[in-house]
């Protein structure tokens, strides 16, 4: 019956989650079968602190997905996130090869390899993406692919996607010391976005914002693909531990708070804490908007995911400070196959699990109809696990 089954690994500080799917023949839709998540351990800012712990939680994880979707899971499709993760963007320049002046493949690829040689600070970093941007042709710009047109000077701008080489190696590791074989490595921020926005938000432009436990990440997008990722040290956890200092309480007991859960002895200084820490995401978000060019100019507005994007108060203050329009992600609509009734439905499930659906959305078979976002993604497959294999030990 099934056509294939896919599973999306998302390893955080905070949790680890797993999301199987499967895709039945002549059906373009991702059935999700299960969902399962473990705390999350041996982890610091998205990158591996701890091997055996971190191996522990995986199993851990895989161990309720399989017992809940019914099958065993062989294969995943792995995020990499992490306050390592960035992106670049270079420009390359190269003669067209035929002799007729046409522009073929191997032109746009000798492009790209020619803007690759123009990166800046690459040592110790590996391209998990290489998104091309736009393309003049004898100094014109170029409306889509320029394939097939005719001239002699082709130049490409490009986005590269890269990550620290030591932290996707061992994130690598210890996935497959888990017992399952990694198959796409897919850059967190991108594989969300499958999830959670719309083909029109990422033609239109935005910036989606994910506020995990200790990081903070930005996919900005224009025209359909991502023209700038970064990721930083600030998260949710922060704004646990300011209300533990300011409140003078537990940790416990400050999450409780952040999360509405538990009665303030004050809301007035409980919304004065979390809103001074919010300021600085926001402050954050600004400067990497102002950086590439975007603050302000984004008609599709800020869309936030991640555990701190439940507090009550981010929509009004994000409005306010970021001055665009703001939506918040806290759930979304996935098509959901039953194992006991054999039957398909829909089904609200949180957001944070973005990334582990959105994974599972990225790696679609060649037949099926693409976006340029998940044709993107799906390129990495055959780049990525040849360099990390290398360097597994």
């Amino acid at each position: 019956m099934a056509k294939r089954i896919i599973t999306g690994l998302d390893i955080g500080t905070s949790a680890i989650r797993a999301a199987v799917c499967v895709y039945e023949k002549n059906d373009p839709n991702c059935y999700l079968l299960a969902i399962a998540e473990e705390e999350s351990r041996g982890m610091r800012h998205g990158y591996v602190i701890n091997p055996e712990e971190t191996v522990d939680s995986i199993k851990k994880v895989l161990r309720k997905a399989e017992k809940t979707a019914g099958v065993k899971l062989r294969n995943i499709s792995l995020s990499i996130g992490g306050i390592t993760l960035a992106s670049q963007v270079a420009d390359g320049s190269v003669a067209v090869s035929r002799a007729d002046s046409e522009v073929t493949d191997l032109d746009l690829a000798r492009a790209s390899e020619a803007a690759h040689s123009n990166l800046k600070d690459a040592v110790n970093r590996e391209i998990i993406h290489t998104i091309a941007q736009a393309y003049r042709l004898d100094s014109k710009k170029v409306l889509g692919r320029p394939l097939g047109l005719k001239g002699s000077v082709l130049e490409a701008k490009s986005l590269f996607i890269t990550v620290l080489e030591q932290h996707a190696s061992d994130l690598v590791t210890a996935v497959e010391e888990a017992g399952v074989s990694v198959c796409d490595v897919i850059a967190a921020p991108i594989a969300a976005s499958f999830a959670v926005l719309s083909k029109r938000e990422k033609t239109a432009g935005c910036v989606l914002i994910n506020i995990g436990a200790e990081t903070l990440s930005l996919a900005v997008f224009e025209e359909g693909i991502p023209i700038s990722i970064a990721v930083f040290p600030i998260g949710s956890l922060d704004i646990t531990n300011d209300i533990a200092i300011g409140m003078r309480v537990s940790l416990e007991e400050a999450e409780l708070l952040k999360q509405g859960l538990h009665e303030p002895p004050s809301k007035k200084k409980l919304d004065e804490i979390m809103a001074a820490r919010l300021s600085d995401i926001f402050d954050t978000i600004k400067g990497h908007l102002k950086k590439i060019g975007r603050l302000g100019l984004l008609p599709a507005g800020a869309i936030f995911t991640g555990g701190g994007a439940f507090l009550p108060i981010l929509e009004t203050l994000a409005r306010e400070e970021l001055a665009l329009p703001v939506r918040v992600v806290r759930d979304f609509i996935v098509p959901v196959f039953s194992r006991e009734d054999r039957q398909m439905s829909a089904k609200s499930i949180s957001s944070l699990w973005s990334v582990a659906y959105g994974l599972t959305l990225a790696v679609q078979d060649e037949d099926i109809e693409q976006s340029t976002g998940a044709k993107i993604a799906r390129s990495t497959k055959k780049n990525i696990i040849a360099w990390l294999r290398e360097l597994l030990p």
